[in-house]
């Protein structure tokens, strides 16, 4: 079962150059070297999806996987309006747990990410490597710089359809196994990234793709699915609303205990025993969530087992600040999509208009247009 709870997907690849003056020229040239090999080593590990099931070595299960992603991709265009072009239909098996590694960090007193720059997307919040060693190199030079750090896997990232020229974004081992309603959501997120991208606004992008994602997903498990993948996934979404429920609220307390710093001059050890505290009420409260999901089935047809949960363990051991701000990237503004969707009529070209005229605005004025419609803490079916 995949931690879906994490950010899933990154911009990345050919698009995330570094600007000059972002880093050292030899730092730059590396980067450039390891997204340009990397990404090239994934296009030509794809082959198109009719070949994958064609193949008489093709697994009975990845042959099954392939055929549901052939009609997700379908539903993509014909349901959700999203873009009709190359991308998710060529498979790559990686043979890796991850496409990509990502990096986050940000000071030990501050929810607010440590940004890069790149030519096509901006300043982003994350940078992402095709190795983990390169990652956890990369986040220990940022540690040594007294930033707070986090080095997590990602399963797939987009190239905002640049390259449907050559083939394409394909669909990934690293993702492809997942239960059906955990993977039509990445690849409804990944596809909203062609939709519509903001350089410099990775809470606008990656709410608004977790809004497609949670909204489309939804509308797919209503009407393609099985009773069963339904249930899973009403399961799984359970624990995961539950867990940003305690997410969102941690992340208010420690925000709070942060402006207090200039509010009223506290010092930095007074600060950090306030962060400690929060700390361990929020792994308290994981800890309670955690035996309950670990109690009696009630109706389920198997109790969960700890390996189930190693995803969400391991990010509420290594949690820090870092972690906090990148979740907020991915659902702070979602409530005020979905609003937008709604007010919209649910109906998707409308919607994908009204946001691109968001996008149009200057960024406190987009927020701000978005906040205004955005609900208090509401969840979705789709969640």
């Amino acid at each position: 079962m995949p931690f879906s709870f994490l950010p899933r997907g990154a911009l990345f690849s050919l698009l995330l150059l570094a600007l000059p003056g972002c880093a050292s020229q030899g730092s730059t040239l590396g980067y450039y070297w390891q997204s340009v090999r990397g990404h090239l080593q994934i296009m030509q590990a794809a082959e198109p999806i009719d070949r994958w099931v064609a193949r008489t070595d093709t697994a009975p299960a990845l042959r099954e996987r392939l055929q549901l992603a052939q009609r997700a991709r379908a539903f993509a265009v014909t349901e959700l309006a999203l873009p009709d072009n190359a991308s998710y239909r060529r498979y790559a098996d990686l043979k890796r747990p991850y496409a990509v590694w990502n990096v986050v960090a940000a000071p030990p007193f501050a929810l607010t990410l440590h940004r890069w720059c790149f030519p096509v997307a901006g300043c982003i919040g994350y940078r992402g490597y095709f190795t983990e060693a390169d990652a956890q190199a990369e986040a220990a030079q940022l540690a040594q710089q007294g930033l707070e750090v986090e080095v997590y896997g990602v399963p797939a990232y987009s190239t905002l359809g640049y390259m449907n020229w050559a083939g394409g974004d394909p669909l990934l081992s690293t993702f492809v196994a997942w239960p059906e309603g955990e993977f039509v959501r990445l690849l409804f997120h990944e596809l909203a990234h062609q939709v519509v991208y903001v350089p410099d606004d990775t809470l606008f992008n990656e709410s608004f793709a977790t809004s497609v994602e949670r909204l489309g997903s939804a509308q797919w498990l209503a009407t393609q699915a099985s009773p069963q993948a339904r249930a899973a996934f009403a399961e799984s979404n359970g624990r995961r609303s539950a867990f940003r429920a305690l997410t969102r609220a941690t992340r208010a307390r420690l925000a709070a205990i942060y402006e207090q710093k200039e509010a009223l001059a506290l010092d930095e050890k007074a600060l950090a025993t306030m962060k400690t505290e929060a700390m361990q009420d929020f792994r308290t409260g994981y800890a309670a969530l955690r035996t309950g999901w670990l109690a009696a089935p009630h109706g389920r047809p198997a109790a969960l087992n700890t390996a189930q949960l190693a995803g969400y363990d391991r990010w509420v051991a290594q949690a820090n600040n870092a972690s906090f701000a990148a979740q907020a990237a991915y659902d702070e503004l979602v409530p005020a999509f979905e609003a937008l969707f709604e007010r919209e009529g649910r109906q998707w070209p409308r919607f994908y208009d009204a946001v691109r005229q968001l996008a149009q605005q200057p960024p406190a004025q987009r927020h701000q247009s978005l906040r205004a419609l955005q609900p208090h803490h509401k969840e979705t079916p789709g969640a």
